[in-house]
């Protein structure tokens, strides 16, 4: 078995309120921030499976992402591996 690391990143889907972000966008003139639109606030899951290969990780954390990290009605899930190609550790390796 080997260990891979990903990060799923959610947020609003495009059309949906984000009153976070909407909040955060607002306060930036207090800050003398000018030139910033568009911010949308979400949250990020970072996890270590461990799978057989990593398309086998990978379907484990769409599943996850789908099912559990959010609400595919009004957010979208965004999954990136980590560390690129050195982010298969093998099993007993690493920190």
């Amino acid at each position: 078995m080997t260990t891979f690391r990903f990060a799923v990143n959610v947020l609003p889907r495009d059309g949906i309120l984000d009153p976070q972000g909407r909040a955060v966008e607002q306060s930036l003139g207090h800050l003398d921030v000018r030139g910033v639109s568009g911010v949308r606030v979400g949250r990020r899951i970072e996890l270590t499976v461990e799978a057989a290969d990593e398309t086998a990780a990978r379907s484990t954390v769409e599943r996850l992402a789908a099912e559990l990290f959010s609400n595919p009605l009004i957010e979208q899930a965004a999954i990136e591996t980590l560390g690129g190609a050195s982010s298969a550790i093998a099993a007993g390796d690493g920190p």
